[in-house]
């Protein structure tokens, strides 16, 4: 295992992760999210625990990048997207699907956490695979 590629791979993970869930929850859904007052915390009380989301996403982050290392394979872009794909439907499929049958939600935002989760986890995956890419001969 390479661990500086390992690490550099965790904080690239972690910051695109954190500025995909802006664009995804900050920006594209939260018209939706605005309608949904009764089953979220109050905007100001989910701010300030913001820093629980932060650890969360950092320990997500170093784990799909541990897991991603534990099978690489060396087969380029390619693995990265089929694990981004492996980890779409093992993560955001099973928690779209749990979570429109737990909350009050509509299903279309349950449909659009799918897609964009899924769009999100390929994305990892395949900035995953570069950077933990072996140095060309």
């Amino acid at each position: 295992m390479n661990t500086k590629k390992m690490i550099i791979a965790v904080i690239a993970v972690f910051i695109l992760l954190e500025a995909t869930n802006f664009l995804i929850h900050g920006l594209f859904l939260s018209k939706t999210y605005e309608g949904l007052t009764d089953v979220f915390r109050p905007m100001e009380e989910m701010s300030s625990m913001m820093w629980r989301m932060w650890i969360a996403d950092l320990v997500w982050s170093f784990f799909f990048v541990f897991i991603f290392i534990k099978g690489y394979q060396n087969k380029g872009i390619l693995e990265g997207v089929r694990y981004g794909v492996y980890i779409a439907l093992f993560m955001n499929f099973v928690a779209a699907v749990a979570q429109n049958a737990v909350y009050p939600i509509p299903d279309t935002l349950a449909l659009q956490w799918f897609i964009y989760g899924s769009i999100q986890s390929i994305l990892l995956g395949v900035v995953t695979a570069l950077i933990y890419k072996p140095k060309a001969a």
